[in-house]
């Protein structure tokens, strides 16, 4: 079924494994798809699944101005947009660099807010949008040694409020989706005793998939969830129930 039909989506980190399974079902429900991302071969790899005709841009691109431009030059207006993109850069605060505060902040939030903010005047004059950020449950319950982490994925459900907020009379709907342990490449670096340890406390019982947050993302962009805005949907299994 075509629900999102006319309708043109970017997803950011969509060479990542998330990121990936978000475009796919987006795309399988008609709509079209701007790939960002900073592997630029994932993503023409990606493309090649997608129905009709798939964008990308790179966003290891120098600057938020040439990031912009790249948007402009596709020729599309967004009207969905999903905040994918993160990094990690782990240690304690007392160990950790002004760089990598700085790099898990700016990819994280910052740049987060900026595209948000560019794509946003399309939506305004046609009335109609959804912003869609992913935060992550460490965002609500803080993780040892990933204090810079922890405070990017808070700051964005602050933001999402906010933004919430200012647009609703707009026909624009702001909102978050807060993953757990999903199976994605930074969990397959785990032990079988981590991994073991790790769903112990997960009541589910499993990792997460890339499905489980594609299928919330997929809810939040649909008509039916127009009157939903300035939330935050936990994909976690159970595991911090907030």
């Amino acid at each position: 079924m075509a629900i999102f039909k006319n309708r043109v989506a970017l997803i950011t980190g969509a060479s990542g494994e998330i990121g990936k399974e978000i475009a796919i079902e987006l795309n399988k429900k008609g709509a079209s798809i701007v790939l960002a991302g900073r592997r630029r071969e994932v993503l023409n790899n990606i493309g090649k699944k997608l129905i009709g005709d798939v964008k990308i841009i790179d966003e290891s691109i120098d600057n938020f101005s040439n990031f912009e431009k790249a948007l402009i030059s596709t020729g599309v207006n967004i009207d969905i947009l999903v905040n994918n993109a993160g990094i990690t850069k782990d240690n304690l605060l007392i160990r950790m660099s002004e760089k990598d505060i700085e790099d898990v902040l700016n990819t994280n939030l910052i740049s987060l807010i900026k595209i948000t903010k560019f794509v946003l005047k399309n939506m305004m004059k046609k009335k109609f949008g959804r912003i869609i950020s992913v935060s992550s449950v460490v965002g609500f319950t803080g993780n040892p040694g990933q204090s810079n982490y922890c405070a990017s994925k808070s700051g964005i459900i602050g933001f999402t409020k906010s933004l919430a907020l200012e647009v609703a009379s707009r026909g624009i709907t702001v909102n978050a989706i807060a993953p757990g342990f999903i199976l994605s490449a930074m969990t397959d670096s785990l032990t079988d005793d981590q991994r073991e340890k790790i769903t112990f406390n997960i009541p589910i019982k499993r990792l997460g998939t890339p499905k489980d947050v594609a299928n919330a993302v997929n809810f939040l962009a649909k008509e039916d969830s127009s009157y939903i805005t300035g939330q935050t949907i936990h994909v976690n299994g159970g595991l911090a129930m907030v």
